[in-house]
Protein backbone atom coordinates (compact mmCIF):
# COMPACT_ATOMS: atom_id res chain seq x y z
CA UNK A 1 0.00 0.00 0.00
CA UNK A 2 2.88 2.51 0.56
CA UNK A 3 4.72 1.90 -2.39
CA UNK A 4 2.49 4.29 -4.44
CA UNK A 5 4.86 7.24 -4.87
CA UNK A 6 2.24 9.92 -4.88
CA UNK A 7 0.61 8.14 -1.40
CA UNK A 8 4.17 8.59 -0.11
CA UNK A 9 4.28 12.34 -1.00
CA UNK A 10 1.09 12.77 0.57
CA UNK A 11 1.80 11.04 3.70
CA UNK A 12 5.69 12.98 3.83
CA UNK A 13 3.50 15.85 3.53
CA UNK A 14 1.23 14.87 6.59
CA UNK A 15 3.96 13.93 8.50
CA UNK A 16 5.78 17.08 7.98
CA UNK A 17 3.00 19.74 8.76
CA UNK A 18 1.93 17.21 11.97
CA UNK A 19 5.38 16.77 13.22
CA UNK A 20 6.56 20.40 12.91
CA UNK A 21 3.22 21.74 14.76
CA UNK A 22 4.17 19.68 17.95
CA UNK A 23 8.52 20.20 17.81
CA UNK A 24 8.34 16.19 16.78
CA UNK A 25 10.36 14.84 14.12
CA UNK A 26 6.89 12.93 12.64
CA UNK A 27 8.87 8.83 13.42
CA UNK A 28 5.94 8.38 15.90
CA UNK A 29 3.53 8.23 13.30
CA UNK A 30 5.42 6.79 10.27
CA UNK A 31 6.96 4.02 12.35
CA UNK A 32 3.34 2.21 12.76
CA UNK A 33 2.67 2.84 9.49
CA UNK A 34 6.22 0.67 8.09
CA UNK A 35 5.17 -1.64 10.77
CA UNK A 36 1.91 -1.95 9.52
CA UNK A 37 1.94 -2.15 6.14
CA UNK A 38 6.00 -3.48 5.95
CA UNK A 39 5.89 -6.28 7.96
CA UNK A 40 9.03 -7.80 5.68
CA UNK A 41 11.17 -5.19 7.34
CA UNK A 42 13.69 -5.79 10.20
CA UNK A 43 13.82 -2.97 13.09
CA UNK A 44 17.06 -1.65 11.39
CA UNK A 45 15.63 -0.86 7.81
CA UNK A 46 12.07 0.77 9.79
CA UNK A 47 14.42 3.39 12.09
CA UNK A 48 16.85 4.18 9.34
CA UNK A 49 13.86 5.31 6.98
CA UNK A 50 12.19 7.15 9.80
CA UNK A 51 15.20 8.89 10.91
CA UNK A 52 15.79 9.60 7.32
CA UNK A 53 12.38 11.78 7.22
CA UNK A 54 13.34 12.89 10.37
CA UNK A 55 16.26 14.64 9.48
CA UNK A 56 14.77 15.85 6.57
CA UNK A 57 11.68 16.96 8.49
CA UNK A 58 13.41 18.39 11.24
CA UNK A 59 15.78 20.81 9.18
CA UNK A 60 13.33 22.18 6.91
CA UNK A 61 11.43 22.91 10.12
CA UNK A 62 14.07 24.60 11.87
CA UNK A 63 14.79 26.53 8.80
CA UNK A 64 11.20 28.16 9.13
CA UNK A 65 11.36 28.21 13.49
CA UNK A 66 14.99 30.00 12.83
CA UNK A 67 13.84 32.84 10.51
CA UNK A 68 11.05 33.56 13.52
CA UNK A 69 13.80 33.62 16.06
CA UNK A 70 12.70 31.24 18.32
CA UNK A 71 15.51 28.88 18.66
CA UNK A 72 17.68 28.83 21.94
CA UNK A 73 20.81 28.16 20.07
CA UNK A 74 23.26 27.56 23.30
CA UNK A 75 20.55 25.12 24.79
CA UNK A 76 19.84 23.39 21.24
CA UNK A 77 23.92 23.06 20.53
CA UNK A 78 24.42 21.83 23.78
CA UNK A 79 21.68 19.18 23.89
CA UNK A 80 21.99 18.04 20.67
CA UNK A 81 25.97 17.38 21.20
CA UNK A 82 25.00 15.52 24.66
CA UNK A 83 21.93 13.48 22.38
CA UNK A 84 24.85 12.26 19.47
CA UNK A 85 26.87 9.46 21.57
CA UNK A 86 23.56 8.51 22.27
CA UNK A 87 22.09 7.75 18.72
CA UNK A 88 24.94 5.97 17.59
CA UNK A 89 25.05 3.11 20.22
CA UNK A 90 21.31 3.34 19.40
CA UNK A 91 21.90 2.69 15.82
CA UNK A 92 24.11 -0.53 17.06
CA UNK A 93 21.34 -1.91 19.78
CA UNK A 94 18.76 -1.79 16.11
CA UNK A 95 20.71 -4.87 14.91
CA UNK A 96 20.07 -7.08 17.80
CA UNK A 97 16.41 -6.81 18.79
CA UNK A 98 14.33 -9.01 17.45
CA UNK A 99 11.44 -7.92 15.31
CA UNK A 100 8.56 -9.32 17.71
CA UNK A 101 10.26 -7.25 20.88
CA UNK A 102 10.57 -4.39 18.68
CA UNK A 103 7.01 -4.03 18.14
CA UNK A 104 6.04 -4.97 21.91
CA UNK A 105 8.22 -2.16 23.01
CA UNK A 106 7.53 0.49 20.60
CA UNK A 107 3.62 0.05 21.37
CA UNK A 108 4.20 0.35 24.88
CA UNK A 109 6.09 3.61 24.40
CA UNK A 110 3.62 4.91 22.19
CA UNK A 111 0.72 4.24 24.47
CA UNK A 112 2.82 5.69 27.57
CA UNK A 113 3.85 8.84 25.77
CA UNK A 114 -0.08 9.07 25.29
CA UNK A 115 -0.90 8.54 28.81
CA UNK A 116 1.58 11.67 29.14
CA UNK A 117 0.94 13.88 26.80
CA UNK A 118 -2.72 13.42 27.39
CA UNK A 119 -2.33 14.25 31.14
CA UNK A 120 0.40 16.81 31.10
CA UNK A 121 0.39 17.79 27.53
CA UNK A 122 0.15 21.47 26.58
CA UNK A 123 -0.53 22.60 30.43
CA UNK A 124 3.25 23.29 31.09
CA UNK A 125 4.55 24.75 34.31
CA UNK A 126 4.57 29.18 35.26
CA UNK A 127 7.18 30.62 33.85
CA UNK A 128 9.59 32.24 36.32
CA UNK A 129 10.23 36.08 35.88
CA UNK A 130 12.81 35.88 38.53
CA UNK A 131 16.89 34.91 37.05
CA UNK A 132 17.80 31.72 38.90
CA UNK A 133 21.19 31.46 40.64
CA UNK A 134 21.50 28.36 41.37
CA UNK A 135 24.18 26.29 40.27
CA UNK A 136 24.05 24.63 37.12
CA UNK A 137 21.21 26.44 36.09
CA UNK A 138 21.02 28.80 33.13
CA UNK A 139 18.73 31.99 32.64
CA UNK A 140 18.18 33.06 29.12
CA UNK A 141 15.73 35.84 27.49
CA UNK A 142 14.83 35.70 23.87
CA UNK A 143 12.83 37.64 21.84
CA UNK A 144 11.14 36.52 18.61
CA UNK A 145 10.30 37.55 15.07
CA UNK A 146 7.24 38.90 16.02
CA UNK A 147 7.85 40.94 19.02
CA UNK A 148 6.66 38.49 21.67
CA UNK A 149 9.82 38.36 25.04
CA UNK A 150 10.49 34.84 26.31
CA UNK A 151 11.74 34.28 29.89
CA UNK A 152 13.04 31.53 31.32
CA UNK A 153 15.59 29.32 33.73
CA UNK A 154 16.34 25.92 33.10
CA UNK A 155 18.62 23.41 34.86
CA UNK A 156 21.63 22.21 32.43
CA UNK A 157 22.69 19.16 34.15
CA UNK A 158 18.78 18.04 33.48
CA UNK A 159 19.05 18.98 30.33
CA UNK A 160 22.23 17.05 29.45
CA UNK A 161 20.59 13.88 30.82
CA UNK A 162 17.73 13.84 29.56
CA UNK A 163 19.33 14.58 25.99
CA UNK A 164 21.64 11.29 26.09
CA UNK A 165 18.33 9.19 26.91
CA UNK A 166 16.94 10.81 23.98
CA UNK A 167 19.55 10.27 21.84
CA UNK A 168 19.96 6.45 22.79
CA UNK A 169 15.85 5.61 22.41
CA UNK A 170 15.37 7.42 18.99
CA UNK A 171 17.65 5.92 16.21
CA UNK A 172 16.36 2.55 18.85
CA UNK A 173 12.59 3.09 18.19
CA UNK A 174 12.94 5.21 14.70
CA UNK A 175 11.60 8.56 16.43
CA UNK A 176 12.95 11.55 16.19
CA UNK A 177 12.81 11.92 19.80
CA UNK A 178 10.53 15.71 20.06
CA UNK A 179 7.31 13.74 21.19
CA UNK A 180 9.43 13.30 24.34
CA UNK A 181 12.06 16.49 24.55
CA UNK A 182 9.23 19.22 24.22
CA UNK A 183 7.17 17.56 26.88
CA UNK A 184 10.32 17.03 29.02
CA UNK A 185 11.31 20.25 28.48
CA UNK A 186 8.23 22.33 29.09
CA UNK A 187 7.46 20.43 32.46
CA UNK A 188 10.49 19.52 33.72
CA UNK A 189 13.22 22.24 32.11
CA UNK A 190 10.33 24.84 31.96
CA UNK A 191 10.71 26.08 28.56
CA UNK A 192 8.14 28.29 27.22
CA UNK A 193 6.09 25.84 24.89
CA UNK A 194 6.98 27.69 21.67
CA UNK A 195 10.94 27.91 22.45
CA UNK A 196 10.77 24.03 23.64
CA UNK A 197 9.15 23.12 20.15
CA UNK A 198 11.25 25.13 17.52
CA UNK A 199 14.31 24.32 20.19
CA UNK A 200 13.63 20.76 19.85
CA UNK A 201 13.36 20.60 15.83
CA UNK A 202 16.79 22.20 16.28
CA UNK A 203 17.97 19.70 18.17
CA UNK A 204 16.43 16.75 16.32
CA UNK A 205 18.09 18.30 12.69
CA UNK A 206 21.72 17.52 14.25
CA UNK A 207 20.95 14.34 16.06
CA UNK A 208 18.88 12.70 13.38
CA UNK A 209 21.72 13.40 10.82
CA UNK A 210 24.33 12.31 12.64
CA UNK A 211 22.28 8.82 12.81
CA UNK A 212 21.41 8.59 9.08
CA UNK A 213 25.05 9.03 8.62
CA UNK A 214 25.90 5.83 10.48
CA UNK A 215 23.01 4.23 9.28
CA UNK A 216 24.33 5.24 5.37
CA UNK A 217 28.18 4.27 6.44
CA UNK A 218 25.99 0.79 7.64
CA UNK A 219 25.07 0.58 4.07
CA UNK A 220 21.52 0.23 5.31
CA UNK A 221 20.16 3.22 2.96
CA UNK A 222 21.43 0.45 -0.46
CA UNK A 223 18.63 -1.59 -0.79
CA UNK A 224 15.92 -0.38 -3.81
CA UNK A 225 12.55 -0.22 -1.39
CA UNK A 226 14.30 2.11 1.15
CA UNK A 227 15.44 4.35 -1.17
CA UNK A 228 12.10 4.43 -3.20
CA UNK A 229 10.62 4.89 0.49
CA UNK A 230 12.96 7.66 1.54
CA UNK A 231 12.45 9.84 -1.37
CA UNK A 232 8.78 10.02 -1.68
CA UNK A 233 8.36 10.76 1.95
CA UNK A 234 11.19 13.18 1.99
CA UNK A 235 9.72 15.19 -1.11
CA UNK A 236 6.39 15.61 0.73
CA UNK A 237 7.77 16.26 4.10
CA UNK A 238 9.55 19.14 2.99
CA UNK A 239 7.01 21.42 1.94
CA UNK A 240 5.02 19.59 5.18
CA UNK A 241 7.67 21.02 7.76
CA UNK A 242 6.78 25.13 6.51
CA UNK A 243 3.49 24.59 6.77
CA UNK A 244 3.75 23.36 10.00
CA UNK A 245 5.95 25.93 11.37
CA UNK A 246 3.47 28.49 10.35
CA UNK A 247 0.22 26.79 11.38
CA UNK A 248 2.16 26.69 15.36
CA UNK A 249 1.20 30.11 15.37
CA UNK A 250 -2.48 29.88 14.94
CA UNK A 251 -3.53 26.42 16.64
CA UNK A 252 -3.88 25.71 20.28
CA UNK A 253 -1.00 23.42 21.20
CA UNK A 254 -3.23 21.73 24.17
CA UNK A 255 -5.55 20.38 21.63
CA UNK A 256 -3.26 19.20 19.19
CA UNK A 257 -1.08 17.05 21.29
CA UNK A 258 -4.64 15.67 23.43
CA UNK A 259 -5.73 14.59 19.77
CA UNK A 260 -2.34 12.99 19.02
CA UNK A 261 -2.34 11.48 21.97
CA UNK A 262 -5.80 9.87 21.19
CA UNK A 263 -4.00 8.36 18.08
CA UNK A 264 -0.93 7.20 19.32
CA UNK A 265 -3.28 5.07 21.93
CA UNK A 266 -5.26 3.41 18.98
CA UNK A 267 -1.75 2.79 16.92
CA UNK A 268 -0.11 1.38 19.86
CA UNK A 269 -3.23 -1.42 20.57
CA UNK A 270 -3.29 -2.00 16.80
CA UNK A 271 0.47 -2.97 16.74
CA UNK A 272 0.46 -4.72 20.27
CA UNK A 273 -1.82 -7.16 19.01
CA UNK A 274 -0.47 -7.30 15.81
CA UNK A 275 2.79 -8.74 17.36
CA UNK A 276 1.09 -11.32 19.99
Amino acid sequence: MMDNFWLLIAIGFTIGTVGTLIGAGGGFILVPLLLIFHPELDPETITAISMAVVAANSISGTSAYMYNKRVDYKAGLIFAVCTIPGSILGVWTTKIIPRGTFDIAFSIILVSLAIFLFIKGGKGKPQSKVVLEHKGWVHQKLTDRSGETHEYSYDLRKGTFLSVVVGYLSPIMGIGGGIIHVPAMVEWLRFPVHIATATSHFILAIMASATVATHFFEGTYGDAQVQHLVLGLVIGIIPGAQVGAILSHKIHGKSIIRALAICLVLVGVRILVGSL
